[in-house]
């Protein structure tokens, strides 16, 4: 399966890791990365692995999330071959107005 990014969630996927970077030094924020890349080699082989998202619940399609590190939320859509990720954020935040911004 092909993955593709939304600009969005990739910028969320940076902000996350710069803020590992900045808090905890760039061991972690590697680790975190490294994490995120062997996510994205497991959905690619089993794209439903994801619980089904019910922030996304109003949307046409049926998105996904995977919960990277305890901290953070990859949110994605399957559209035939193709995984999108919709978006990426620190799990902190207000989950709703996160929802909203993605697409």
């Amino acid at each position: 399966m092909k993955v593709i990014w939304d600009p969005k969630a990739r910028q969320g996927r940076n902000h996350v890791a710069n803020y590992i970077h900045w808090q905890f030094g760039t061991k972690q924020k590697d680790k975190f990365l490294l994490e995120v890349r062997k996510t994205i080699k497991i959905l690619k082989s089993h794209p439903n692995i994801g619980s089904i998202d019910p922030l996304f619940d109003d949307r046409p399609k049926t998105y996904r999330s995977v919960i990277i590190n305890g901290l953070s939320k990859m949110v994605y859509f399957i559209e035939g071959e193709t995984i999108y990720i919709a978006a990426f954020w620190d799990t902190r935040r207000e989950p709703k107005k996160q929802a909203e911004q993605a697409k």
